[in-house]
């Protein structure tokens, strides 16, 4: 570290092992999931015969393949449309910041104190009187509503920092408010809708209390809900248990490293702007 302040030095210390620590539970994983099928790994322990088998074996006992569909289905059912509504109910909370827009404000801020837990009860009896339960409405419906807080939150800080002036020039030329909103403001505030989504996406695809709750049938849940009925057949088998697992976080890492830039912007937009 040639070069460096002492300071400098330290940091990048802390990242590496911050690093090693965050990466270590999935290296354990990896080498349990290739262990020998029925046995009891170690722990993080390469073993001398690996078996890669073991993946192929854990994708066709848990249905992968349907798992995937299922998970796709619901995130393009819940991620649009919360995205949607957020982007339109921020905009219109950030155009209208006095009187009764700030009371509406509050109301969003305080769902973000609203946690799935609390709420699971009561959404449940709703859902069945709604005769959706066991549907995969039943986890998109739920989520749309569930989303709207932090996504309107995010939305408006966005729209609240867009120049004023933008708006004014759109109205010289004509243009009404429904005209300012998407052909104005929606194509600046690309880079947070892009950022919201990635995060829903990621929300949704690892959603686990909604699916199994309200839902039986493991083959219409997410991948992530439907982990919970692979690990009560599959429980006593380590590295099937250990392969599965990895199969079901394989999606939402190659979608991270595929928008790592916009995942990274998300996060420092929210803490520049909020």
């Amino acid at each position: 570290m040639k070069g460096l302040t002492l300071d400098a030095a330290l940091a990048r210390l802390l990242i590496v092992v911050l690093m090693a620590l965050t990466l270590l539970p999935f290296l354990s994983m990896f080498s349990a999931a290739l262990a020998p099928s029925g046995s009891y790994p170690p722990g993080l322990a390469w073993p001398a015969d690996p078996q890669w088998a073991n993946f192929a074996k854990a994708f066709e006992v848990a249905k992968m393949d349907e798992l995937l569909l299922s998970s796709l289905l619901i995130v393009v059912g819940t991620v649009p449309l919360s995205v949607l509504f957020a982007t339109m109910a921020g905009y219109g909370l950030a155009k209208f910041d006095k009187g009764r827009g700030r009371w509406f404000y509050l109301v969003f801020v305080l769902g973000l104190t609203l946690p799935f837990e609390a709420v699971i009860t009561p959404l449940y009896y709703e859902i069945k009187a709604l005769g959706l339960l066991n549907t995969r409405f039943a986890i998109i419906l739920p989520l749309i509503g569930l989303y709207m807080p932090f996504g309107v939150y995010w939305m408006r800080t966005h729209f609240v920092n867009t120049p004023k002036e933008l708006s004014e020039a759109a109205q010289i030329d004509g243009a009404s408010e429904w005209k300012q909103f998407w052909l104005v403001h929606v194509p600046l505030a690309r880079p947070a809708i892009m950022s919201l989504a990635i995060l829903q996406f990621l929300w949704t695809w690892n959603q686990f209390l909604l699916p199994v709750v309200l839902v039986q049938d493991p083959l219409q849940r997410t991948m992530a809900g439907a982990l919970g009925a692979f690990q009560g057949q599959w429980g006593t088998d380590i590295p099937l248990l250990c392969a599965g697992a990895l199969l079901i976080l394989a999606p939402t890492i190659a979608i991270f490293l595929i928008f790592q830039r916009q995942f990274v912007a998300a996060l420092l937009q929210g803490a520049v702007k909020g």
